[in-house]
């Protein structure tokens, strides 16, 4: 209790549907590390780019560590001190061909991120749906708990009156606790449903009081199946991954097959003889290698190998992305179906049944038994009917994840 002159700490504002995917994005910890694929890869695009390091090496030669004289009359020595620089000459244009292969890798990566993003938004929406039955569903156990707790004090009023038998009142006792386990068990999924939302949030600690705005939806507009499908075909960032994988496939047997073509390294050497006689010379170094075994025949076969592997997959992934596809359709279809019965006829005949019987056993003219079994079959067709609108809610999210095209409600 806040002390006198204080006024109650406020609510914390609720969250929308979208600002909680915003904020999963920001700051979910799986999100945060499945980021860092990113600029890994824009290090190897670097790395691609630089040029081999010149190479100085220094040599001493003709020393006479062993007292033995260095002489012409010998011809030992004289000491000289040489001097080389070094430098490979890349052919076949093998790094342009690093850093292609380099670029295509990133932009892999910066599409099976996006391809996380749209898992954890597809979560993150179906989480809030979680959240908003169970909000939903405990709004229903308080609402029934409410009416027989009303029916409890009229019973015992009556039987005070003499009007009841003592034994209504126990049963609606029975009935009105059976109704706080039903409050209490709607309680603890609701707290658990706002506990796995906070932590797809990234939240370390966890709000009592969080919310989540708005409300589940009850009506969908009928999407066409082959323009979703078109649409998926043409935005799933995770084909798209697979199809830039193959790209690089591609990019990676150009590289390894110019890595079959031997560099050339070439030198200057300086000369500095010293002793009896003295010289200074200069001298040209040139060196390749002679591709007479091997020949980079392993990684040209590996990347051609994996190239056709990156397009089995793209391949094998439209086929699933179509399938999926079809099913989304056919449970949003489905869904909203169901919606349309349960609020043309259902939900207005049970409550109506409810509130006549409720009337009759106030009165008198009902039993205890018939007003228990109206109040079941209204309870059961508003479960139905918060059911029907999560199901066409997620199905509406989902459709969105496997198509990338939304659907207005």
């Amino acid at each position: 209790m806040p002390a006198a002159g204080q006024a109650a700490p406020a609510k914390p504002p609720s969250l929308s549907v979208e600002d909680a995917v915003q904020q999963a994005v920001g700051a979910n910890l799986d999100l945060i590390a499945e980021k860092q694929n990113v600029p890994i890869a824009k290090a190897r695009e670097i790395q691609a780019a630089l040029r081999p390091n010149p190479i100085l090496s220094f040599t001493w030669d003709y020393l006479d560590w062993l007292r033995r004289g260095l002489s012409a009359a010998n011809s030992a020595g004289p000491s000289e001190v040489v001097p080389q620089f070094n430098y490979i000459w890349e052919t076949a244009g093998k790094r342009g061909k690093r850093v292609a292969v380099a670029q295509l890798a990133t932009s892999a990566a910066e599409l099976r991120l996006a391809d996380s993003i749209r898992q954890l938004t597809l979560s993150v929406r179906l989480a809030c749906v979680e959240f908003l039955l169970a909000r939903d569903n405990l709004s229903l156990a308080h609402q029934n708990l409410q009416v027989f707790d009303g029916i409890l004090q009229v019973n015992e009023a009556k039987v005070k009156a003499g009007d009841l038998a003592g034994v209504e009142v126990i049963r609606t006792r029975v009935a009105q606790q059976q109704l706080q386990t039903a409050v209490a068990q709607a309680e603890l999924r609701l707290q658990t449903a706002r506990n796995n939302l906070q932590q797809l949030l990234g939240r370390k600690t966890k709000d009592p009081a969080f919310d989540i705005a708005g409300s589940l939806s009850d009506s969908a507009a009928a999407p066409s199946l082959d323009e979703l499908n078109e649409s998926a075909l043409a935005t799933r960032p995770d084909l798209l991954a697979l199809r830039k994988d193959r790209e690089r496939g591609q990019a990676d047997t150009r590289l390894q097959t110019a890595m079959a073509r031997p560099d050339v390294t070439t030198g200057l050497l300086y000369h500095n003889q010293y002793g009896y006689s003295s010289g200074r010379t200069f001298g040209v170094f040139f060196s390749t290698e002679l591709p007479v075994y091997e020949r980079n025949q392993g990684e040209i076969t590996r990347a051609q190998r994996e190239a056709r592997q990156a397009e089995m997959r793209a391949t094998a992934m439209e086929t699933s992305i179509a399938t999926e596809v079809a099913n989304a359709w056919q449970q949003l279809m489905s869904a909203r179906n169901l919606m349309q019965r349960i609020r043309a006829s259902l939900l207005a005949q049970a409550k109506q049944v409810r509130d006549i019987t409720e009337f009759s056993y106030r009165r008198g003219e009902a039993s205890l038994l018939e007003f228990l079994d109206a109040q079941r079959a209204y309870n059961d067709a508003m479960q139905s009917y918060n059911d029907a609108r999560a199901d066409l809610t997620r199905s509406l999210y989902l459709i969105e994840a496997v198509s990338g095209k939304k659907v207005t409600p």
